[in-house]
């Protein structure tokens, strides 16, 4: 079976490639998903984005984006019913995207695989990630979502890393003094979209029939 949707290649797990099926399922954009596994990524992957990482969204029109927060931000442009895009606040989305992208993921790497990084201890680490983590707390003191009441793309953008920090260790993630994001974090594990986002599909192979997400 073939379609006439746009493409995009993905990996479940992967926070990036979670915060582009959350910004296509508040698009309400449907598209042809290709699940991969990262140690056998199918040439056709290869071919339209060299660098082998997911997301990867080939449009119909042949254009490829790469970047998670790019292929959040096209589909949001296309259509966007809950106002992710709020012109008043995307600015400061942008800004917290940045700092969960360039500062956040990195000390989040090391503290979720510590042993191959022995210059500090985990605790350091986690610490280290802390430090943007309660940026996000105070904000959450005020507001249910990060920049308000209602959900922004820095949410669906932020939400995938600060839930793969909670669960490097989940005791202590939810021992920590963070009442406000540990509530957010969880409303999100519980929301709709993101249980959509979180299906699990077979990887694909070639000759395999579309599969549609969502579903």
């Amino acid at each position: 079976m073939t379609t006439s949707l746009h493409r995009l290649y993905s990996f479940r797990r992967c926070p990036y490639a979670m915060r582009a099926r959350l910004g296509l399922l508040f698009a309400e954009l449907k598209v042809e998903l290709r699940e991969i596994v990262l140690k056998d990524k199918p040439a056709q992957m290869l071919s339209i984005s060299p660098k082998g990482t997911v997301p990867v969204l080939q449009l119909t029109d042949g254009l490829v984006i790469d970047e998670s927060r790019d292929i959040m931000i096209w589909a949001l442009e296309q259509q966007d019913p809950q106002g992710l895009l709020d012109a008043a606040v995307l600015g400061q989305a942008k800004v917290l995207i940045d700092q969960n992208d360039n500062e956040f993921k990195h000390w989040l790497d090391r503290y979720k695989y510590s042993d191959r990084h022995p210059k500090m201890s985990q605790m350091e680490y986690r610490q280290r990630g802390e430090v943007f983590l309660q940026i996000l707390e105070r904000l959450l003191t005020e507001n249910p979502f990060l920049l308000g009441h209602q959900p922004t793309i820095a949410d669906i953008g932020i939400m995938p890393f600060v839930r793969q920090f909670a669960h490097v260790d989940r005791d202590v993630f939810y021992s920590l003094p963070y009442p406000n994001l540990q509530r957010w974090l969880q409303l999100w594990l519980e929301n709709p979209f993101f249980l959509k986002a979180m299906v699990k599909y077979p990887p694909w192979q070639e000759g395999d029939d579309a599969v549609v997400f969502p579903t």
